[in-house]
Formats: C-alpha cells, sequence, structure tokens
C-alpha cells in the first residue's frame, strides 16, 4: 500500500492515477469513495458544510478495502487525515491486513498550487475554500507525517512544484530504489 499525502493541488490524484496504471495498482480516492458511500443524513450534512466524523471516514474505507482482492496493491489518496485515522490504518497494518510500502509526502507551498486549485474550475474550488483546506491540512493532517516518523515508517518528500513529468520520474525512482 502507498499513501499518497500532500496539500490539496499537490497533485496526489494525477500521480496516484500515473503510478496506479504503471505498476498495476487500484487508487482509493477517499473522496470518490466518501461520495459513493454516504447514507442520504450523511449527504445532507455535508451540504450543509460538515465533515464525516473519524469513524464514518474509517468505515467508508474499511468497505471499499473489503471489497479488493489485494489491499497490499493499493494507493490511498486523501487518508489518513487525522491521527485516529493514521492509528487505525496503522493498527490494521500490524494485524496483518496490508502492508504500508510507502509513505509518499507530495510537498507544495500553498502560493505553488493556488493557481492550480483555481484554474481546475470546481465549483467547492473558490480561493476562500481553498485556504481552509489549507489550514485544515495544517493542522490535522501535517503532523501525521511526524507521527508515522515516530513510528518507524519512512515518509519520502517528493517535490511536487515541478512538472507532472518530473514528479512522476522521482516517484518511479523512488519505488525503484525501495
Amino acid at each position: 500500500m502507498i499513501l499518497m499525502m500532500g496539500i490539496a493541488g499537490s497533485g496526489k490524484g494525477t500521480q496516484g492515477a500515473k503510478l496506479a496504471e504503471q505498476y498495476g495498482l487500484t487508487v482509493i480516492s477517499m473522496g470518490d469513495a466518501i461520495k459513493a458511500n454516504l447514507t442520504d443524513d450523511q449527504r445532507q450534512a455535508i451540504l450543509a458544510g460538515h465533515l464525516l466524523n473519524d469513524q464514518e471516514t474509517i468505515i467508508i474505507l474499511d468497505k471499499v478495502l473489503s471489497e479488493l482482492s489485494d489491499q497490499d496493491k493499493v494507493i490511498l489518496d486523501g487518508f489518513p487525515r487525522t491521527q485516529p485515522q493514521a492509528e487505525w490504518l496503522l493498527e490494521q497494518a500490524k494485524t496483518g491486513r496490508f502492508t504500508i510500502d510507502h509513505i509518499i509526502h507530495l510537498v507544495a507551498s500553498q502560493d505553488a498550487v493556488l493557481a492550480r486549485l483555481l484554474n481546475r474550475a470546481r465549483t467547492d474550488d473558490t480561493e476562500e475554500a481553498i485556504k481552509k483546506r489549507f489550514k485544515w491540512y495544517h493542522d490535522s493532517t501535517e503532523p501525521i507525517l511526524s507521527w508515522f516518523a515516530d513510528h518507524d515508517l519512512t515518509v519520502s518528500d517528493i517535490n511536487a512544484e515541478q512538472s507532472v513529468e518530473a514528479v512522476t520520474a522521482d516517484l518511479v525512482k523512488l519505488l525503484a530504489n525501495a
């Protein structure tokens, strides 16, 4: 299993798709998984601006993973985002459910990705919403990178401000040297 982590707009989805194609892996985009597995009540709450709690998010990922024949051949995009999610993931790995082979941190500054996000022309990509996602990432997700390192897992930083092709080349080199 590969964990693809990074600030919104750092290229997690793009790079995950490229690696999946090259190595025959399945990408689990938590955004897509959540949208596909929401209850009506959860959908209404999200439309009202609320986020799923950790347990709801974990239940959805657990369901999606259990439908796969090989949970080791997965790229997770957008999970974990909080400490409890990271703890659950590590506990699952310790039970032998899957192996966390790589934790990839696509490193990009807010300035570098803001224009990318605004150019995607998604309805949820307003400058205000993007800045809230940046704050959420720095407050909740970024500390997980150190937590993983404290639990003897290697986090590999990749410069995500390069061209898509250069980032892909760095990722391929990283995976080849593992």
